[in-house]
Protein backbone atom coordinates (compact mmCIF):
# COMPACT_ATOMS: atom_id res chain seq x y z
CA UNK A 1 0.00 0.00 0.00
CA UNK A 2 1.47 3.03 -1.24
CA UNK A 3 1.33 6.45 1.29
CA UNK A 4 -0.28 9.30 -0.42
CA UNK A 5 1.15 12.21 -0.19
CA UNK A 6 2.65 15.61 -1.80
CA UNK A 7 6.33 14.32 -2.88
CA UNK A 8 7.21 18.23 -2.07
CA UNK A 9 6.60 18.14 1.83
CA UNK A 10 8.26 14.70 2.15
CA UNK A 11 11.52 13.41 0.71
CA UNK A 12 10.49 9.59 0.61
CA UNK A 13 12.92 6.92 0.43
CA UNK A 14 14.13 6.01 -3.28
CA UNK A 15 13.74 2.01 -4.13
CA UNK A 16 18.17 2.44 -3.68
CA UNK A 17 17.93 4.10 -0.52
CA UNK A 18 15.31 2.37 0.68
CA UNK A 19 17.25 -1.04 0.13
CA UNK A 20 19.90 0.17 2.11
CA UNK A 21 17.59 1.05 4.94
CA UNK A 22 15.98 -1.98 5.67
CA UNK A 23 18.16 -4.63 6.06
CA UNK A 24 19.92 -2.71 7.91
CA UNK A 25 16.79 -2.44 10.26
CA UNK A 26 16.14 -5.96 10.40
CA UNK A 27 19.65 -7.17 9.96
CA UNK A 28 20.50 -5.22 13.56
CA UNK A 29 17.31 -6.12 15.36
CA UNK A 30 17.84 -10.26 14.56
CA UNK A 31 21.61 -9.87 14.85
CA UNK A 32 21.31 -8.74 18.66
CA UNK A 33 18.31 -11.15 18.90
CA UNK A 34 20.88 -14.15 17.78
CA UNK A 35 23.66 -12.57 19.95
CA UNK A 36 21.86 -12.50 22.97
CA UNK A 37 20.67 -16.10 22.39
CA UNK A 38 24.11 -17.44 21.91
CA UNK A 39 25.59 -15.65 25.40
CA UNK A 40 21.82 -16.64 27.61
CA UNK A 41 22.04 -20.30 25.89
CA UNK A 42 25.66 -20.88 26.91
CA UNK A 43 26.42 -18.15 29.97
CA UNK A 44 22.99 -17.04 31.32
CA UNK A 45 23.86 -14.01 30.64
CA UNK A 46 22.12 -11.48 28.16
CA UNK A 47 23.80 -9.69 25.66
CA UNK A 48 23.11 -6.27 27.09
CA UNK A 49 24.49 -7.42 30.70
CA UNK A 50 27.41 -8.42 28.86
CA UNK A 51 27.61 -5.21 26.99
CA UNK A 52 28.06 -3.82 30.74
CA UNK A 53 30.30 -5.90 31.70
CA UNK A 54 32.56 -5.29 28.41
CA UNK A 55 32.45 -1.61 28.83
CA UNK A 56 33.45 -1.43 31.90
CA UNK A 57 36.69 -3.90 32.02
CA UNK A 58 37.56 -1.52 28.72
CA UNK A 59 38.71 0.54 31.75
CA UNK A 60 41.65 1.07 33.77
CA UNK A 61 39.48 0.91 36.90
CA UNK A 62 37.00 -1.72 36.21
CA UNK A 63 34.47 1.34 36.77
CA UNK A 64 32.98 4.33 35.05
CA UNK A 65 30.33 6.78 35.96
CA UNK A 66 26.92 5.39 35.60
CA UNK A 67 25.82 8.67 33.28
CA UNK A 68 29.16 7.76 30.86
CA UNK A 69 28.30 4.13 31.12
CA UNK A 70 24.64 5.17 30.13
CA UNK A 71 25.35 7.56 27.06
CA UNK A 72 28.18 5.05 25.82
CA UNK A 73 25.98 2.29 25.49
CA UNK A 74 23.09 4.18 24.23
CA UNK A 75 20.74 3.77 27.38
CA UNK A 76 18.38 5.87 29.48
CA UNK A 77 20.00 6.62 33.56
CA UNK A 78 16.72 5.39 34.51
CA UNK A 79 17.32 1.85 32.10
CA UNK A 80 20.57 0.89 33.20
CA UNK A 81 19.90 1.82 36.33
CA UNK A 82 17.75 -1.24 36.35
CA UNK A 83 19.83 -3.22 34.97
CA UNK A 84 22.88 -2.64 37.06
CA UNK A 85 19.96 -3.03 40.33
CA UNK A 86 19.57 -6.80 38.89
CA UNK A 87 23.52 -7.05 37.92
CA UNK A 88 24.56 -6.14 41.74
CA UNK A 89 21.64 -8.72 42.85
CA UNK A 90 23.77 -11.03 40.86
CA UNK A 91 26.73 -10.06 42.03
CA UNK A 92 28.69 -9.39 38.64
CA UNK A 93 28.77 -5.08 39.59
CA UNK A 94 28.56 -3.13 42.64
CA UNK A 95 27.82 0.17 42.99
CA UNK A 96 30.57 3.04 44.36
CA UNK A 97 31.14 6.45 44.71
CA UNK A 98 32.57 8.80 42.15
CA UNK A 99 36.08 10.32 43.78
CA UNK A 100 36.14 12.83 41.33
CA UNK A 101 32.63 13.53 42.61
CA UNK A 102 30.83 12.20 45.69
CA UNK A 103 27.45 13.10 43.93
CA UNK A 104 28.43 10.73 41.49
CA UNK A 105 27.77 6.86 41.21
CA UNK A 106 29.95 4.48 39.21
CA UNK A 107 29.45 0.90 38.38
CA UNK A 108 32.04 -1.17 39.47
CA UNK A 109 33.12 -4.81 38.53
CA UNK A 110 33.32 -7.58 41.18
CA UNK A 111 34.86 -10.12 40.73
CA UNK A 112 32.28 -12.26 39.85
CA UNK A 113 32.15 -9.72 36.85
CA UNK A 114 35.28 -10.43 35.41
CA UNK A 115 35.07 -13.82 35.65
CA UNK A 116 31.49 -14.18 33.68
CA UNK A 117 33.08 -11.90 31.30
CA UNK A 118 36.16 -14.16 31.00
CA UNK A 119 33.75 -17.49 29.89
CA UNK A 120 31.59 -15.24 27.89
CA UNK A 121 33.91 -13.21 26.18
CA UNK A 122 35.09 -16.11 23.44
CA UNK A 123 31.54 -17.07 22.91
CA UNK A 124 30.49 -13.72 22.08
CA UNK A 125 33.56 -12.94 19.64
CA UNK A 126 32.38 -15.99 17.68
CA UNK A 127 29.19 -15.21 17.61
CA UNK A 128 30.08 -11.11 15.84
CA UNK A 129 32.73 -12.95 13.89
CA UNK A 130 30.11 -15.53 12.66
CA UNK A 131 27.42 -13.54 11.83
CA UNK A 132 28.88 -9.76 10.57
CA UNK A 133 32.73 -9.75 10.85
CA UNK A 134 33.38 -12.54 8.35
CA UNK A 135 30.44 -11.92 6.02
CA UNK A 136 32.23 -8.58 5.36
CA UNK A 137 35.24 -8.09 3.25
CA UNK A 138 38.05 -5.75 4.69
CA UNK A 139 36.91 -2.77 2.78
CA UNK A 140 32.74 -3.43 3.65
CA UNK A 141 34.17 -3.50 7.34
CA UNK A 142 35.97 0.14 7.11
CA UNK A 143 33.40 1.16 4.91
CA UNK A 144 30.57 0.29 7.13
CA UNK A 145 33.22 1.62 10.44
CA UNK A 146 33.36 4.59 8.64
CA UNK A 147 29.58 5.83 7.83
CA UNK A 148 28.32 4.62 11.42
CA UNK A 149 30.97 6.82 12.99
CA UNK A 150 29.51 9.23 11.16
CA UNK A 151 25.94 8.41 12.00
CA UNK A 152 26.80 8.21 15.57
CA UNK A 153 28.97 11.55 15.98
CA UNK A 154 25.38 13.38 14.53
CA UNK A 155 23.45 11.57 16.78
CA UNK A 156 25.82 12.30 19.87
CA UNK A 157 25.74 16.09 18.28
CA UNK A 158 21.70 16.01 18.37
CA UNK A 159 21.94 14.92 22.34
CA UNK A 160 24.55 17.19 23.62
Amino acid sequence: MAVDADPGETRWLTEKEMTAWRPYIVSTLRLRQRLHRELVEAHDVSLIDYEVLAALSATSTGSMRMTELAALLGSTKSRLSHQIGRMERAGHIRRGKDPDDKRGVTAELTDAGVALLRTAAPKHVAGVRAHMIDLLTEDEQAALGSAFTRVLGHLEQLDE
